[in-house]
């Protein structure tokens, strides 16, 4: 609760606050409903010339206020479409734990008016939906952010399951890491930059990292490190590390039929080309070249191998034909 006095030097910000919590363009306040809340929220007392001239002076400030046939904020920060995106994004966020998806969630939900309920009946069993267990995820994002803006250096313990559904580090040593790009790829946060003791693009998984430290030593120019000596393409290496696998891209040579363009779109965006279009057995079919990770191009084969045929590299081929070959044994 408000003091009464005192804060008719806020007047402006409390009616602001009111507009937008409690009217959008299908609902209004009269001048009488403004001066009941103001009473009622905070203790304030004016008369409705007072409501009237502290709503013009927020119009000149550039607030969308209406003050014809009752008073509403007629447009605010984000929309109710808006609000609904950013919290289905919170929802099927993996890099997040359960308890900062609420949180994160219920502040969202505050961003609108008390009209505003975001839709999570149609998403089923949301709230059982798959998040990090580490609480530190927050906490790395911080750091990573003022790593990143101080051009410094970070170290942090990486840690992979075990079969006691628990993280343990990989190693007793902290990694020293060199922080460049915070990145998402299937719902996971991603750190992009450069293990201290190489001169190549590592990625590590943010869910993963904890003890993280900002360290005082200047992080690596990029002009050291191979893939970056013009900076980061970001589009261009998301499309070239499907998987988040770190080393070199290689040319690959893809075989598939037309009707594969939304999938190959979906997982390269637009920077692949087609070299040859032709029909086989009545089917439209397609050659298309394209350079990725060499290892994430081999899962991705496999996953997509009823569909896909790899026509080279030659060594790549002979990766798959192996993989295949190791997977028939197991199904015989």
């Amino acid at each position: 609760m408000y003091e009464g006095r005192g804060n008719k030097k806020m007047l402006n910000m409390l009616i602001l606050e009111i507009l937008e919590k409690y009217t959008d363009g299908d609902h209004r306040l009269t001048q009488q409903e403004i001066l009941k809340l103001l009473k009622d929220n905070y203790g304030i007392e004016c008369d409705r010339r007072s409501v009237r001239n502290n709503a013009e002076y927020l119009i000149d400030l550039g607030y969308d206020i209406s003050i014809d046939d009752g008073y509403c904020l007629l447009s605010r920060e984000f929309d109710d479409a808006e609000l609904q995106l950013l919290i289905n994004s919170v929802i099927f966020s993996k890099g997040v734990t359960r308890a900062q998806s609420a949180a994160l969630i219920e502040k969202l939900k505050n961003k609108g008016n008390k009209y505003f309920s975001p839709h999570l009946s149609y998403i089923e069993n949301y709230t059982d939906l798959q998040h990090t267990e580490n609480k530190q995820v927050m906490i790395n994002l911080d750091i990573i952010d003022d790593a990143m803006t101080k051009k410094q250096k970070i170290s942090f313990i990486y840690n992979v399951y075990g079969t006691d559904f628990k993280m343990h580090p990989t190693r007793k040593e902290p990694f020293v890491f060199n922080p460049y790009q915070v990145v998402m790829s299937n719902g996971h946060y991603y750190l992009v930059g450069n293990y201290d003791k190489y001169d190549t693009i590592s990625h590590f998984r943010i869910d993963r990292m904890t003890e993280m430290k900002l360290l005082e030593e200047p992080i690596k120019d990029t002009r050291l490190i191979k893939g970056m000596e013009n900076g980061l393409n970001l589009p261009k290496h998301m499309a070239e590390h499907v998987y988040m696998f770190s080393g070199n891209s290689v040319s690959v040579l893809l075989k598939t039929d037309a009707k594969f363009m939304n999938d190959l779109v979906d997982w390269f965006g637009k920077d692949f080309q087609i070299m040859k279009k032709y029909t086989e057995d009545g089917v439209d079919m397609m050659e298309i070249h394209v350079y990725c990770n060499e290892q994430a191009m081999e899962y991705w084969a496999l996953q997509y191998g009823k569909r896909v045929t790899v026509l080279e590299p030659e060594s790549l081929r002979e990766k798959i034909r192996e993989d295949i070959e190791g997977m028939s044994k197991r199904y015989r």
